[in-house]
């Protein structure tokens, strides 16, 4: 039995007005969704353990069975090992957004979603300017960059950006935890500042402005971490090789640390223009291949953070009929069972354009199971699914049982 989770990150939304009380799920044309949850069977995931923050880190790490307690270090430490950048005892890594500011508003976390190739100038710049023995940053994609601090305490508190869109800035800029992070906290405040003052005079800021487009105006740091102690999947559950398909260095960092392969996609931006057919092709060749495959879809997520409805409804329905459909019918005709699971990492509700921590829709679905009474696939219907409401490692441990 081969095994395939389809994730659509933030894909789980609450009902909006404008589509009739209906959430994107359930307003989308789902119909290979649907099947799949008719054929099998249904249930409530919570993947936010107490005392933890709803990101995509923490999401990803416990739909994959991980103990977050034990294994969380940061999101910036998960993006370095995508980058292929070590994390040495003494050291800190970050997650360093470009976002936009005006004034002291925080207008969005995605510099108007920066492209790669103008970002990377950015943050090359930003290395020869301020870059030092303390610090260094790293290129990675569109906005989401890596950043190192030698002697970094991580006992800091951060706000994520995509958290607080069109608000005042500097009431979120970083505190410390105690006396001992205080230089830390302070440090990486001087660089946001210092940034601030640098970037806006970038000819690649002056072009985008030119353009009518928001500009990468400053850097903003968050999630602090250590090196974490990762033991690979297939050491936690029964199978032999694996491999992870994502845009997101986020995805392919927690892909390194769990012993999968990561397969890069041409064509993968982690926005609604992504190479879905691609993604699909590849992780077809990889389940001939291999025995386990997390295929991640990174839209839905950052339409909910632009709160555009219309966006995220069309990015569930590309989910559908470009990934979902071919994986399906492909997969029916081989002669060895696949097993496919559909959920999101965790909701991300247009109205607040942020991650919430409410339980996520999944669905388990193959040839010989015995299906449950859900007819389609949504937050609500999930409800009375057969699987009830899973919680910690039960999710991995149901999708490997059947």
């Amino acid at each position: 039995m081969k095994r395939i989770i389809i994730l659509g990150d933030g894909m789980a939304d609450e009902p909006i007005a404008a589509l009739g009380d209906k959430t994107p799920l359930q307003a989308a044309h789902t119909p290979y969704m649907d099947l799949l949850a008719r054929k099998g069977r249904n249930g409530l995931l919570n993947t936010v353990p107490d005392g933890f923050a709803p990101g995509s880190e923490i999401a990803n790490l416990s739909v994959l069975g991980y103990d977050i307690p034990s294994v969380y270090e940061g999101r910036g430490v998960l993006e370095a090992a995508s980058m292929g950048v070590e994390i040495l005892p003494g050291e800190m890594a970050m997650r360093c957004n470009l976002v936009c500011i005006d004034g002291d508003m925080l207008i969005n976390h995605s510099a108007g979603h920066v492209s790669t190739a103008e970002a990377t100038e950015l943050i090359h710049f930003l290395n020869e300017k301020i870059g030092s023995d303390l610090f260094h940053f790293y290129p990675g994609v569109s906005y989401r960059h890596l950043l190192k601090m030698q002697g970094g305490d991580k006992r800091i508190r951060c706000t994520p950006p995509h958290d607080i869109p069109e608000t005042a800035f500097r009431p979120h800029l970083i505190q410390p935890e105690n006396e001992e992070a205080t230089f830390s906290a302070e440090a990486l405040n001087r660089l946001i500042l210092v940034s601030q003052e640098l970037l806006p005079g970038h000819p690649v800021n002056k072009k985008r402005v030119a353009e009518g487009k928001h500009p990468a105006n400053s850097i903003w740091p968050w999630s602090p971490g250590y090196r974490p102690k990762m033991k690979p999947l297939s050491g936690l559950y029964p199978f032999k090789s694996g491999a992870v398909i994502s845009a997101v260095d986020l995805i392919r960092g927690i892909g390194v640390y769990a012993g999968l392969e990561v397969i890069m996609v041409e064509g993968a931006t982690g926005l609604y223009d992504t190479n879905y057919e691609g993604k699909a092709e590849a992780a077809l060749k990889a389940l001939q291949e291999k025995d386990f495959v997390y295929l991640h879809i990174e839209a839905s997520d950052e339409a909910g953070h632009e709160g555009d409805v219309a966006l995220k409804v069309k990015t569930i329905e590309y989910l559908d009929a470009r990934i979902v459909k071919t994986i399906y019918e492909e997969t029916q005709q081989w002669q060895e069972p696949v097993t496919i699971a559909i959920l999101p990492d965790h909701p991300t509700p247009c109205a607040i354009r942020t991650h919430t921590r409410d339980a996520i829709p999944f669905l388990i679905w193959h040839r010989d199971m015995q299906p449950d009474s859900v007819q389609v696939y949504d937050e609500f219907a999930a409800k009375e699914g057969s699987y009830g409401t899973l919680q910690d490692n039960a999710f991995m441990k149901t999708l490997f049982k059947e």
